[in-house]
């Protein structure tokens, strides 16, 4: 069995929701070892739905689950003298603190970076907030949609003729704590080096802006505004119906005009009005036509396999959340792994999002249910005695 690749790292996750405890997971899944700190009442976190089963509970959230891997948990009130003075003896202990907090919050109750690091000069703080810590709105709120909105994302989704669309399920919040991650990674690499911690300061907005690789270059160099696609008439090249779901199909790959044609077993697509790229924009409703009557009869198996198979076409079928349950290629490289959690019981998740030789993600643990570390966390790492402990908890600062 090799070692993890960070077997050797301590993170102290103060972050809520998304972004910021999946960036500690993925730190935890490569070894780290995970302390998360909630409130008392539990992080926001836990109370997004869906639930497994039918009513909310905090323990229940998979999102939370999600994100929380690998992870212990702790409860704490940051806003008390005896809770600041807890988290303050935890960072002496770590090597990351990732927090979510709004700029300011943290130096208000004295455990920013500046006041951490006198006592912890190698520390690491991660923090990812919707407009990062400085400029004219880093003090705003934001969640996905805002996102979205204000990295111009929506600008080209969705078709002309409507208003602009967000991306389905939370994107931004994911490539947010993915980019964190690496963020962290560069900042501990830098401290091998220097022996010095350093503020991490990522914006989910900046993260989702810099998806936009064709887009901004574009207007940059030339002035040119990149429209949502065109309402009708414009079923090739994006997703269009079959009998059992949807798929999409491009030019490139292995595959010429006339293969495409072949294909979709309609000469008529072999005419220049089609096999020519600006003539083909100028027929679009009768391409759509001739499209939706060669696929309504096919199912997505068969047109796949087809595709990339005999023609090696660029092709893709829509999967639905049963397909991707039964993905032979996701099963192959191992992407799901199961999760045994004391609440919810053995459940299957999206676990490894890349494999290594050495040192990769392994699920050790499920996600921490609120609390259930405080005595091994508050006793066995910071030594505090069980009447102590008892005295924090009747005093609601743990």
């Amino acid at each position: 069995m090799f070692p993890s690749a960070l077997d050797d790292i301590k993170v102290l996750d103060l972050s809520r929701g998304i972004a910021g405890p999946l960036c500690a997971r993925l730190l935890g899944d490569f070894g780290a070892d995970v302390i998360k700190v909630e409130p008392r009442e539990g992080e926001c976190g836990r109370r997004m739905p869906p639930f497994f089963g039918t009513e909310p509970d905090p323990e229940k959230s998979l999102f939370f689950l999600l994100a929380n891997l690998n992870k212990r948990g702790v409860t704490l009130d940051l806003e008390t003298p005896q809770g600041a003075a807890l988290l303050r003896a935890l960072a002496r202990k770590v090597d990351v603190v990732v927090e979510s907090f709004p700029p300011g919050y943290l130096a208000s109750q004295g455990l920013d970076l500046a006041s951490l690091e006198r006592e912890n000069p190698g520390l690491i703080m991660t923090s990812i907030t919707p407009f990062g810590q400085t400029g004219p709105k880093s003090h705003y709120n934001g969640n996905e949609i805002v996102a979205y909105a204000t990295s111009g994302i929506m600008h080209i989704s969705g078709t002309a003729d409507r208003e602009p669309l967000k991306h389905g399920g939370f994107p931004a919040q994911y490539e947010a704590g993915m980019n964190g991650m690496l963020a962290t990674l560069m900042a501990l690499l830098v401290r091998d080096e220097t022996g010095e911690g350093q503020a991490v300061d990522v914006s989910v907005q900046e993260v989702a802006a810099s998806t936009l690789v064709i887009n901004q270059p574009y207007y940059s160099w030339s002035g040119g505004v990149q429209n949502r696609r065109r309402s009708e008439g414009s079923l090739f090249g994006q997703v269009t119906p079959c009998k059992d779901g949807f798929f999409v199909c491009q030019e490139g790959g292995g595959a010429s005009w006339d293969e495409l044609a072949d294909f979709f077993g309609r000469e008529e697509l072999k005419e220049e009005r089609f096999a020519d790229p600006a003539q083909r924009a100028l027929n679009g409703e009768a391409l759509d036509e001739i499209l939706l009557a060669a696929t309504c009869e096919r199912s997505m198996a068969e047109m796949f396999e087809t595709a990339c198979g005999k023609y090696r076409m660029l092709f893709g079928i829509v999967q639905t959340p049963a397909d991707l349950a039964r993905c032979r290629q996701l099963e192959a490289r191992k992407f799901y792994e199961e999760v045994d959690h004391p609440v919810i019981g053995r459940i299957r998740v999206p676990f490894r999002l890349f494999n290594m030789t050495a040192g990769g993600a392994q699920c050790r643990r499920p996600s921490p249910l609120l609390g259930q570390h405080n005595d091994e966390v508050y006793g066995g790492v910071l030594g505090l005695l069980e009447k102590e402990r008892a005295e924090l908890r009747g005093r609601g600062v743990i």
